[in-house]
């Protein structure tokens, strides 16, 4: 008899019902929900004076057919140092648009500027996902790609030493964050938050126009960055809108997804919602077997009575693909570059 499953349910169901009975305006219920996705995430420190210097590192410079590729190292917080790929066209001139462009589960930051894990190339497919970063780069973007916390160069010594098989330290970095009262999500979307600010300062970025994209797990960061952060112009999430009980609750996610107490304030397309009014593209595929269509369907409903309800439904679009967990582009790439290009710095 399925008992744990039903009483689930039913503490799902009170929270439900409780949010939906909360009084005041939609301005107020929307600074109370920031406010308590803040206190959620846990208490980061951003740094003040001098700790705020990103003391930028060039780690290499590779100049491709039409692109220049570099890396770069910056400190972001308490100490941390963060590697950031740039990927910029070789006719930009001026200030131009930015994306902040955040990667999922698997190899970190490389996986987006068409590289492997070894750092050899990627092999040429001629699909839109195999190098996100010099598809929009090749749209007129300053691309910044960062290595999130946790993958690639920077999983935790001790994972590394114990297991060098292990992809990510993702389980390792949530139970000590979530010991100390803090969450993977936090530090990672206050890292974003650093990472605004350092593409705010490169000389060819317009600040006033940048836009972030992130799939799967890097949703998860765009998302809840453009939440908080007012320097996030326009945003693409891809293949992470949903809903919590049909995707996250449903089924085994990686335990940097959860965000301890989150369903006391909000369900997904709640924290979605706080975006708003700024553009939001949302990008999903048909056959997703972790995030099912039919529950983000249900979110993009929900978000499109939350623009409509401003005015501004023409700032909310969606794209679902015929495909499963995977990079589209087909329609997000142009989007975003059009509406940075679009925006008035």
């Amino acid at each position: 008899m399925p008992q744990l499953d039903s009483f689930l349910d039913s503490i799902y169901d009170a929270l439900q019902e409780q949010r939906g009975s909360q009084m005041g305006s939609r301005e107020q219920k929307r600074l109370e929900l920031r406010s308590r996705l803040i206190e959620s995430l846990g208490s980061f420190d951003m740094p003040q004076g001098e700790d705020a210097d990103f003391r930028p590192v060039l780690l290499e410079s590779v100049e491709l057919e039409d692109v220049i590729r570099e890396r770069v190292e910056i400190s972001t917080m308490g100490g941390l140092r963060m590697p950031v790929y740039i990927m910029k066209s070789k006719q930009l001139q001026g200030k131009n648009p930015a994306v902040l462009l955040w990667h999922g589960h698997g190899y970190g930051s490389r996986s987006l500027v068409g590289l492997q894990e070894d750092g050899s190339p990627k092999p040429e497919t001629g699909k839109r996902g195999d190098n996100i970063a010099l598809e929009l780069a090749r749209r007129g973007l300053v691309v910044v790609a960062p290595e999130v916390a946790g993958f690639g160069d920077r999983r935790l010594e001790r994972d590394r030493l114990q297991d060098p098989s292990l992809k990510n330290s993702c389980y390792n970095l949530s139970v000590s964050l979530m010991m100390a009262g803090k969450t993977t999500a936090g530090l990672r979307v206050y890292e974003a938050l650093r990472a605004s600010e350092y593409a705010s300062t490169l000389e060819e970025v317009d600040a006033g126009r940048i836009g972030n994209m992130g799939h799967s797990g890097g949703g998860t960061i765009a998302s809840l960055s453009a939440a908080l952060d007012p320097r996030i112009q326009a945003s693409v999430v891809g293949i992470y809108p949903n809903t919590y009980r049909g995707s996250i609750l449903a089924m085994r996610h990686c335990l940097c997804n959860y965000i301890p107490g989150i369903l006391l304030h909000a369900e997904m397309p709640d924290l979605l919602g706080l975006i708003a009014p700024k553009p939001l593209f949302i990008e999903a595929g048909m056959d997703d077997p972790i995030f099912p269509v039919a529950t983000t369907r249900e979110a993009i409903r929900i978000l499109e009575n939350i623009y409509a309800d401003m005015g501004l439904s023409s700032n909310l679009d969606s794209h679902v693909f015929e495909g499963r967990h995977e990079v589209s582009g087909e329609r997000s790439f142009d989007w975003l570059a059009n509406t940075l290009t679009r925006l008035k710095s």
